[in-house]
């Protein structure tokens, strides 16, 4: 049984170096209830996904480029790149970060060198030859127009348990609408439930209707929908402006953020004479990063007084929200330390909301299109 642990350190800049302390924490089975918000259920420094049982460290890594030789890795995978994700995986366990988000198509087929659940099952099993560890693994379905009903669901989560190396996992996911036979795999992920493949069940790039129709298809079997992931960050606030982050809040259901960094745009390492490499140079042109570049500049400054770094301003911000996990992507250690150092402080209110304020000058022009479905 992959079990949990504790985030038991928050690493400054200057100390991202420092031992990490780890912590067990025992999840009790998943029951669909009535109960108090997500947000509100927090123990021992971990949060529960929604309404199950599942708990799990407060931030989480995103292992997207894992493998991936399509939108990241400029193209490219090679050893060099695979000892550094190994890297950042290790870093991870070592602040105390043990929840993991990954996919069947990431790194899978014509998206990639190698399978990104198969890179994280071996660096689960080769750190556990070193000592026992307990990891939290999130994983996704991909709702492919060719797979029907709720036999394919099942199907497909087996095929990655045995990429993963295990037995069950933590949270299993509808990565994103299908174009037809959503009810089916609904019905799915409530099977893999009842058969124990998995301890919760979530979508992602769920709009309001469908994640309020998602929640109730689900409860009518007891089982509650612990999480909805979707694009948000300071600058793409969407789950906002849908109803999607206050429906989250209402019924519960914890929500994921990935590209909680904007996929980098946050981090000051990006200036109109320094673009990111590959696809993402199509997003964050020059132009935009002009206009982002007095938001970043206060973020540093905010930063300053906390000796945090942007990353860390922009990462605690989300979880100043409340019912948030951010799931940044790690290609290295430096960088997991540094997601690490978002952790264990926090944001004053004004400064949440001067930061949300300043983010609303800028915006950039991305979505995924299921979103507003």
């Amino acid at each position: 049984m992959m079990a949990l642990q504790v985030a038991g350190c928050a690493l400054p800049p200057l100390l991202a170096r420092r031992r990490c302390r780890r912590r067990a924490l025992r999840s009790p089975r998943a029951v669909a209830s009535d109960a108090a918000p997500a947000a509100a259920r927090e123990e021992d420094g971990k949060v529960a996904l929604g309404g199950s049982g599942v708990a799990v460290t407060k931030l989480g890594i995103g292992a997207w480029s894992w493998g991936d030789t399509t939108y990241w890795n400029e193209f490219q995978w090679d050893d060099r790149k695979l000892k550094a994700a190994k890297g950042a995986f290790d870093a991870s366990i070592d602040c105390g970060i043990t929840f993991f988000d990954t996919a069947e198509v990431y790194g899978a087929g014509i998206s990639g060198a190698i399978n990104s659940e198969s890179l994280l099952g071996r660096f689960i099993k080769e750190r556990q030859r070193k000592e026992q560890v307990e990891v939290a693994i999130a994983t996704k379905f991909a709702a492919l127009p060719w797979r029907f009903g709720r036999g394919s669901v099942i199907c497909a989560l087996k095929a990655s348990l045995d990429r993963l190396g295990v037995s069950s996992v933590e949270l299993y996911q509808l990565h994103w609408p299908g174009i037809w036979g959503n009810e089916g795999y609904l019905d799915g992920l409530g099977d893999a439930v009842e058969q124990g493949l998995v301890k919760a069940v979530g979508v992602s790039n769920y709009s309001e209707k469908r994640l309020r129709d998602a929640h109730a298809r689900l409860k009518k079997r007891g089982i509650p929908l612990a999480s909805n992931q979707v694009n948000y960050s300071l600058i793409y606030r969407n789950p906002e402006e849908n109803g999607v982050k206050a429906a989250c809040d209402e019924l519960g259901i914890t929500l994921i953020a990935y590209s909680p960094i904007a996929q980098g745009a946050l981090t000051g390492k990006y200036t109109p004479d320094n673009l990111p490499k590959g696809p993402r140079r199509r997003i964050y042109t020059p132009e935009f990063l002009t206009k982002l570049q007095p938001l970043i500049n206060r973020i540093k400054e905010i930063g300053g007084n906390y000796e945090r770094t942007p990353t860390q301003v922009v990462l605690n911000w989300l979880v100043c929200q409340g019912n948030v996990v951010p799931i940044p992507g790690a290609k290295n250690a430096e960088q997991a330390r540094e997601f690490a150092g978002a952790l264990g402080w926090s944001l004053t209110g004004d400064e949440v909301e001067e930061l949300r304020s300043m983010a609303r000058q800028v915006k950039p022009v991305i979505g995924f299109p299921v979103e507003k479905l």
